[in-house]
Order: structure tokens, then sequence, then C-alpha cells
């Protein structure tokens, strides 16, 4: 009886790896599942994140793929809506039985996906969270996003160092943002830089997102007589609120900070020279200290698919980050050898990653172990051409100091003449 039952377990476990053998010889794709903005608000930026990740599929495939199978796609818009995500990963998980998920685009977008994702014990990387993870605490997300540990205070670091700087130095701050989750975390960080560059808060408030006329905001604003204003928002928002500020003649000594939107092409043509002056934060520009070969590599492919594929022309902002987010995961799967998620996980959090973006280690919560943000002032932008944006003609780094390229138009108002 004893010789039956053992032969018999050897046959079973002979079968199981004659299957995994047969699946493996059989190229069954690794199937990569997300969900990202493809229409409303979100999706000037979502859609160049996604034309990232399509050229990522396509350049690892032309090189065997992961773990010697191709990888495959699949994906769901989420409409820019955070309500329509958990249904999305569910599917994604047990419908779809995709074999690995990363992140939307967004803080509001990932925020949602947390819960599911955490029960599945999935590894998670989001694609430009805001201290997604602080609340969570889970130890399989890591952030792509260039924040580094002090993840909120990161977003107006460089703007509050630029203000602080000049001679005499203002003293006044006023604080607005969206009532979300990225705008509110991004104006918690403001609030703490404003303590520590000594500046004096005299107006500090929310808007609802569902905000249109932005006019009697910077009207109050403008009441509370601020040297410098600091706005974070989301793109539609950041839109509104510049053009009322540019209506009002509003005219205080620096305002910026933390306005969402202003990096992607569409945004820029559209406000044109109304731009001029602001001064925000940028992840990625193509100065020569920023490009890598393979940050220019992927430009090259993206701008010439960009057209047809009805995206942002240039893809500075998620165009290279929705390939690096993945370069990201394949790091982990090939270090690992595996896509069993905990030693994927263990992989990322003590090894180093290469992307076109650079290296990148991520630290507690999942967050880079360096920040790598960017203050940038706008300026000398005329009309609405595309052209004067591909290069540095119309932006200066002004932090950090070792990216720096050039000095701030201050006050505000020089940048405008």
């Amino acid at each position: 009886m004893l010789k039956r039952i053992g032969a018999a377990l050897l046959a079973i476990v002979a079968a199981g790896m004659l299957a995994n053998s047969a699946a493996a010889q059989s190229g069954e794709p690794i199937k990569i599942g997300f969900a990202m903005a493809l229409t409303g608000p979100l999706a000037a930026n979502g859609k160049q994140a996604l034309l990232g990740a399509k050229i990522w599929e396509e350049t690892v495939n032309k090189k065997g793929g992961l773990l010697g199978r191709p990888v495959k796609l699949v994906y769901y818009d989420d409409q820019s809506n955070p309500s329509t995500v958990p249904g999305i990963y569910t599917k994604l998980l047990d419908v779809d039985k995709v074999d690995l998920v990363v992140g939307p685009y967004a803080t509001a977008q990932i925020a949602p996906a947390m819960p599911v994702v955490m029960q599945k014990g999935k590894v998670f990387i989001g694609l430009f969270g805001l201290a997604v993870n602080s609340e969570f605490d889970y130890p399989k997300y890591f952030a792509m996003i260039p924040s580094g540990p002090d993840t909120k205070a990161a977003f107006t670091e460089g703007f509050f160092q630029v203000a602080a700087a000049q001679n005499p130095k203002p003293t006044t701050v006023a604080l607005v943002a969206a009532d979300q989750e990225f705008s509110k975390n991004a104006c918690e960080g403001a609030r703490a830089n404003a303590k520590k560059y000594g500046f004096n808060v005299v107006y500090d408030k929310t808007y609802p997102p569902s905000t249109a006329d932005f006019t009697p905001i910077v009207r109050a604003i403008q009441a509370s007589n601020p040297d410098i204003v600091t706005i974070c928002s989301y793109p539609l928002d950041s839109v509104g609120m510049i053009k009322a500020v540019n209506e009002v003649g509003f005219k205080p000594k620096m305002i910026g900070g933390a306005m969402v939107g202003l990096q992607a092409t569409v945004f820029k043509q559209q406000l044109g020279p109304l731009l001029n002056g602001i001064v925000n934060y940028e992840t990625w520009v193509p100065s020569e200290k920023m490009q890598t070969a393979g940050a220019i590599d992927l430009l090259k492919t993206y701008q010439s698919r960009a057209a047809a594929e009805g995206v942002d022309p240039l893809g500075y902002y998620l165009g290279t980050w929705g390939y690096a987010y993945l370069e990201a995961l394949a790091a982990g799967v090939e270090g690992a050898k595996s896509l069993n998620d905990d030693k994927i996980s263990d992989w990322l959090r003590s090894h180093p990653v290469n992307t076109i973006m650079g290296e990148i280690s991520f630290g507690p919560k999942g967050e880079w172990t360096k920040s790598r943000m960017l203050q940038v002032q706008y300026h000398d932008i005329k009309g609405n051409g595309l052209d004067q944006f591909r290069g540095m003609d119309t932006q200066t780094v002004l932090t950090p100091p070792d990216l720096k390229t050039g000095d701030v138009i201050y006050p505000y108002e020089k940048a405008k003449m």
C-alpha cells in the first residue's frame, strides 16, 4: 500500500513538473495588469504613460521577454475616476489572472487600489503617487516618483529654498490646495517647508475638486497680500488657476510650487505666455545634466509614434516614467528569478535598480532613498508653438543645486515683461 501511495505521489509531482515545463516551452506570456487614466482630466498624462509602457513591452519582448517568456500588458481605462479603480484591480487579479500588477497614474487613483492589492499580497509599483504608503505601510509597495524619503515636503522644498535665498527675503506665504489626496499631501509638506524656512502663513485653504471658476479664489489670496503663493493642484485646476492669476493681474513675488499638469505639453501650449514667471515642480527635463542614452532612445521612439497615438508630442513627463516603472518591476523579476511577489519585493528592497531615468534605490515605505525633484521656472514663452518646449530655452532648473541650469527671475512680475 505504501509503495502504491509513494508511486502515485511521484506520478503527481512528475505530471506537475511536465506541466510547468510545457507552459514555459509554450511561451505562455507573463501578464502584467494595471489601470490607467485614458479619459477624463488625468488622461493627458495617463495616455503618455501608456505609450511608454507599450514601448517597454515591445522592447523587452524583442530581447527575449522575462524569465524566457514574453510579456503581455493587460490594462483598462480608469476614466480618471478613483471609484473605478478597485473593480479594475479585482478583475485583473480574479478574472484576468494576471501574474503581476503595477499602479495606475496619480495619487488619487493609486490609493483606492491599495486594499485590493494588499489583500492579494502583490508587489505594487505606483506611478507618481505622493506618500500613498504613509498610511498603509505595505511592505510590497514601491513608489516610482522622485520625491525621496521626505515625500510630502519634496514637491515644494525647492520652491521655498529659492524664495528664502532672495534679498530681501520674502516673509509671508499663501497656501491653496485642491481637496484631494495628492494636493492635501503636498500642501501638508508646504506647511512644513514654510515653517522650516521661516515664512508666516497668511492664507491656507482648500477648494472643492469640482471648482471651475478660480477667480474668486485668486482674489481672496490677493486680499491676504502674501509675498509668495504655493499652489497644490490637479491639471485642470492648474490651468484655471494660472488663467485667473493673469486675468486678475495678481503679481506676488513668486507663485507656483506643486501644480500638476504644467509638465504636460498640451497644457504648456494651451497656456503659452501665461506660464511666464511660474516656478513649479518638474520630474525630468531635457537638460544635458539629466539625459541618459536610454531616455534619449526611448524619446526618439515615443515622439515618432506620438501623433498616431494621439498623445503628448514630447513625452517628457509620463512617457519616460511609464517605461521606467516597468523597468523597475522587470529588474525585480529578473533579480529574484521568480514571479513570486515576496521574492520580487525582497530583491527590490535590497538592490539598486537601473532605469532610463538613472539608478534608483528604494527605502522605507518603498520611497526613493534620495530625492530628485526639480523646481523650474518658465520664461520667454512666445505664442503657443510646440518647438519652444523641446529643449531648455523656455525653462530653467532652479533646484536641486547639482541639476541647476540658471537663476530665478525675481520677482515674478519681471518674467511677465
